[in-house]
């Protein structure tokens, strides 16, 4: 069961009783039963334990469901809270919506609870609006037509409230008040609070989503870099509203005072989006945040009213990192049409590889940072495993924060080629405690010398990563016309033909992204190094591709080969039938030496194999018949035009003959090229497996099992084997 926090204490205090289904609650003292599938239930659940637990108000002077006679019409105001027993001094009204309430829908809750304030007896002082996620505080006046924003209701007894709510580890004002720590907030909350603050955003229609999306991420780097500033227990966060008080109680004063809460807000908060730029430039990640602020003040507002009382750094690291994922990955789809590799593909690919705090490790198309983030929490784990005591122990924490902080900064490199969402990305892994430092804005296909230029980040250098893992997007077609850098791949060649002497070497007019990507990892790997990359089953099984398997096999030796279902993307909007190849660089020297075997063996197979022999002869006996045939078609010239039709129909009839037996020729020619290339060359064991349930469906839907977590297990164990000199054990 998932409850919020004030909930599970009330249970535990006798407040409320829920049903095992979830279906029912029960308000014990007011003997009053709800049904708690209505989302605005849990919401006023939350509120009413929270009224009695935090602000210390009796259980008997709390309201619920309290009747109202607006005008004509009698309604129910969710919660009202009374200086008395007897309920007849009302002090505070609360107005409960569910979670996912828009902004309009949460200004017509306020609009409802000040009707009922207007229409109850005098005594009202305070107005609360919440959505569980959201909350808006007022001071209640009946003659005025301005609102006047605070910042809570008071606690029960406390009579002067604190301009500002959040304090670091909480605390108490001078009036007896106690201060909010931030609060570690659920994955299904902190998902909500994203959306709904980038709802609030674009919503009006000032801003799109994309540059919402842009200016959401901005004030998340905002209220990170706050939570991080070092202070004193009971010192105010700056990321939070803090209403300035009107000088007088005129409308004028009130109104300037609204406005004044607004400019201030947003002047804190430019003030700390620059002092976090500066810090990034300094650690020469200049392009973390390109732009300012763009946002008026009300609209930050809006967006620190959702964030403000969220403790993002102590919330769980995965929860965390899955809200804002789900958030992101849905926003994605729908604004850009981009899709990012499902979790499970991600861990089962980095949990395959023996990356350490040493490994240097680079996704060449790396999208919102999914492989980088969790080669991070690879590292991290490991960490924690070697130092357990950090936390307690400043001699194990001094070694803890450098193990994988340090490869956090220096070892994880990623390259984008959308500019926004490798700034999303930076901000995934910022959210997830840093290592956005060496991630690039730039086209992964361009060579190593001018990303390095591009971006001034010498980390991108040529034979120098242990790992890449990447999943490349597919489909897309490279032109020649298109870029420039096409023709420094060899994979954009078509090579000369061993069996078709007439044929030279040419640029191919284009070429698909991902068998580009393959090639560009060469470049990056160190010898030795690994690649792990997600392909189209087509460039391993079409015959089209054999020059592409013939590239991998001169220059990688195959690790594993993993085929996953045709719904392994399914849900996140590909269905291409695709596999996970597992490659390890071979040296140059090696790889030289494949390729002049490569070439020795055609040679030979043609000068010296009767099949290569006779392959020579046909050719030869063709072009002389054609020879002979177009002599006879001359002749037939100056007869009829039947006879010249006749000589054609006899020369291609000959000239299909000939090149069925040459078709033959080549591949028994190919068959036996491939067998005395395998046969001279050194065996080794592939990994083979086929995982049909990798735990969700095509829809995205978790299926309780998945078999990549077996196959990860013994894929590791096949590739450590690998690096010991022993991987015959398999066998």
């Amino acid at each position: 069961m998932s409850y919020g926090i004030y909930t599970q204490e009330g249970i535990k205090k006798g407040l409320i009783h829920i049903t095992d289904d979830e279906s029912v609650i029960t308000y014990i003292h007011h003997n009053m039963t709800r049904n708690y599938k209505n989302p605005e239930e849990k919401v006023q659940a939350e509120i009413f334990c929270k009224l009695i637990l935090w602000y210390k108000y009796p259980v008997e002077k709390i309201g619920l469901y309290v009747p109202v006679t607006d005008g004509s019409t009698k309604k129910q105001a969710d919660i009202f809270v009374y200086n008395d027993s007897n309920h007849t001094s009302p002090l505070v009204v609360i107005e409960c919506k569910k979670e996912d309430v828009s902004e309009q829908e949460f200004a017509q809750a306020t609009n409802q609870a000040f009707s009922y304030a207007h229409f109850t007896a005098g005594t009202i002082k305070y107005v609360w609006t919440t959505s569980g996620i959201k909350n808006a505080y007022f001071k209640f006046d009946k003659e005025s037509s301005v609102r006047e924003t605070v910042s809570d209701i008071p606690q029960h007894g406390i009579k002067k409230l604190s301009s500002y709510k959040y304090a670091y580890n909480g605390g108490t004002t001078a009036s007896g008040q106690q201060l909010f720590p931030l609060a570690k907030v659920t994955e299904s909350e902190l998902t909500n609070i994203f959306k709904q603050a980038h709802q609030a955003l674009w919503g009006g229609g000032e801003l799109n989503p994309s540059e919402a999306f842009d200016e959401l991420d901005k004030l998340i780097f905002c209220k990170i870099f706050d939570e991080k500033k070092d202070r004193d227990v009971g010192e105010p966060y700056d990321f939070q509203v803090i209403p300035v008080e009107p000088e007088n109680n005129t409308e004028e004063a009130k109104a300037k005072a609204e406005a004044e809460t607004n400019k201030r807000l947003l002047k804190r908060l430019t003030a700390l989006y620059e002092e976090g730029r500066q810090i990034g430039e300094r650690k020469n990640d200049p392009e973390i945040f390109k732009d300012n602020i763009k946002l008026n003040a009300a609209k930050a507002r809006t967006v620190v009213s959702y964030l403000e009382g969220v403790d993002l750094l102590s919330t769980d690291l995965d929860s965390k990192g899955r809200a804002f994922e789900t958030f992101m990955g849905s926003f994605f789809r729908g604004d850009f049409g981009q899709y990012f590799t499902p979790r499970n593909i991600v861990s089962f690919i980095v949990d395959s590889l023996p990356i350490t705090n040493q490994s240097r490790v680079l996704d060449t198309s790396c999208g919102s940072g999914g492989f980088l983030l969790h080669a991070l929490d690879k590292v991290r784990k490991a960490a924690t495993q070697k130092y357990p005591n950090y936390k307690a122990d400043i001699k194990q924490y001094q070694r803890w924060w450098p193990y994988w902080h340090d490869f956090a900064e220096n070892n994880l490199f990623g390259i984008e080629i959308n500019e926004q969402i490798a700034r999303t990305a930076k901000m995934n892994m910022i959210i997830h405690d840093d290592g956005h430092t060496n991630v690039v804005a730039s086209d992964g296909l361009v060579s190593p010398e001018v990303l390095q230029e591009k971006t001034g980040n010498l980390g991108f250098r040529k034979n120098s990563f242990e790992f890449i893992i990447t999943n490349p997007p597919f489909g897309s077609v490279i032109k020649q016309t298109e870029k420039a850098y096409l023709h420094q791949y060899s994979l954009a060649t078509k090579d000369v033909d061993w069996l078709n002497s007439a044929s030279k070497a040419a640029d191919r007019p284009s070429q698909s992204s991902e068998v580009l990507f393959i090639e560009q990892a060469e470049k990056y790997l160190a010898d030795g190094g690994y690649l792990a990359i997600v392909l189209p089953d087509g460039i391993l099984t079409n015959s089209s591709m054999q020059y592409v398997r013939d590239y991998i096999s001169d220059t990688f030796r195959v690790v594993a080969v993993v085929s996953l279902p045709q719904t392994a993307f399914m849900a996140t909007g590909a269905g291409v039938k695709s596999s996970v190849l597992f490659l390890k660089k071979y040296s140059k020297k090696e790889k030289e030496k494949r390729q002049v075997l490569r070439t020795s063996i055609q040679s030979s197979l043609l000068s010296e194999s009767d099949n290569g022999i006779e392959l020579f002869s046909l050719i030869a006996k063709k072009k002389k018949e054609i020879a002979k045939y177009n002599k006879l078609i001359k002749i037939a010239e100056a007869n009829t035009p039947e006879e010249v039709q006749k000589r054609k129909d006899e020369r291609q009839s000959m000239i299909d003959e000939f090149d069925e037996q040459i078709k033959n020729i080549k591949e028994l020619l190919s068959e036996s090229y491939e067998e005395q290339y395998k046969t001279s060359l050194i065996d080794y064991p592939v990994f083979m497996a086929i995982a049909e349930d990798i735990g969700f469906d095509a829809t995205g839907k978790e299926t309780g099992n998945n078999e990549l977590l077996i196959v990860s297990e013994k894929l590791s164990k096949f590739i450590e084997a690998i690096e010991n000199g022993n991987d015959s054990f398999f066998l």
